[in-house]
């Protein structure tokens, strides 16, 4: 029997935060056969949900990197729903809707070990007309883990059924299984998917499947050539709406939006940019194709 090596990535959150994403850590195995590394990976994924028993302040499992489709249906609950984190444009029910008409329970949590950052190169806005590349305004929300910091963010459940569009709308990022808490500490029962930075590379390897023509159908026919930067500014209509939908939630949503997203340089807060750089952005209005879009 042939044997060949077959590389998998362990997913390791740091302990505090990062310059950049975080890091995936090459494992090779000899097997002659991929289904040795599914075995592998679901094994894992099974092992770090269940081993730990029920969820509470004292006994949190670190965040779960999810793979392949399959890794997502672990997280069902009994009903077959999977519970989905917002934390940009999701942070609005409204906007969350649009998206997926049929969610339930939408409802406000907090999330411990993540931070928000401007550093993701977004076509949807190239698509829509409100990027603004000549002044690198062009950056959507991604997170990414940090020690310290806890976020304000939305949960909601979805079901099983809607999993393979949403993978495949969200394809550039990683994503996460972790565990959010009510704003008073209480765990939740099930873990929910968050959508965090990726990698370029992992990207154009594993989403692309190494093929320039696939990258070019995603984000090379706008002239991005780089999906992951530290030099680039919020869309400035995005930017609004996500500010607005996280003040409908209330004061505590809305002073953590502020004070916990950064941009890129991962210093600016988005508080200390609107009063500087990004002043007027809050008085502009969305043109009226999107005015209800991204309204808040």
């Amino acid at each position: 029997m042939t044997t060949t090596t077959t590389t998998i990535y362990i997913s390791l959150s740091p302990r505090a935060c990062p310059s950049r994403s975080a890091t995936l850590f090459p494992l090779a195995l000899n097997t002659s056969s991929l289904s040795l590394r599914k075995i592998i990976l679901r094994r894992s994924l099974s092992m770090s949900l269940n081993h730990l028993g029920p969820i509470s302040p004292v006994n949190k499992p670190e965040p779960i990197q999810l793979n392949e489709e399959s890794d997502f249906y672990q997280l069902l609950s009994p009903e077959g729903l999977i519970s989905i984190c917002g934390f940009g444009s999701l942070l609005s029910e409204h906007s969350a809707r649009s998206t997926f008409p049929d969610l339930i329970n939408f409802r406000v949590a907090k999330l411990h070990g993540f931070r928000r950052v401007f550093a993701h190169s977004a076509p949807v806005f190239f698509e829509r007309g409100i990027a603004k590349p000549e002044t690198k305004e062009i950056s959507s929300l991604s997170v990414e883990p940090c020690e310290g910091e806890t976020l304000i963010v939305t949960v909601f459940e979805i079901q099983k059924s809607e999993v393979p569009a949403f993978i495949k709308r969200e394809k550039e990022f990683r994503f996460l299984a972790v565990f959010p808490e009510t704003l008073d500490g209480k765990p939740f029962t099930n873990p929910a998917v968050l959508c965090a930075r990726s990698s370029d590379e992992e990207f154009f390897q594993i989403r692309c499947k190494g093929s320039k023509e696939i990258y070019f159908q995603h984000y090379g026919r706008y002239n991005i050539d780089k999906i992951w930067r530290d030099d680039i500014l919020p869309c400035r209509v995005y930017l609004r709406h996500c500010v607005l939908a996280a003040k409908n939630l209330g004061d505590e949503a809305y002073n953590n939006f502020l004070d916990h997203t950064f941009l890129g340089d991962r210093k600016t807060t988005i508080r200390e940019y609107l009063a500087t750089a990004g002043s007027g952005i809050m008085e502009e209005e969305p043109p009226e194709s999107l005015k209800t879009r991204y309204g808040g």
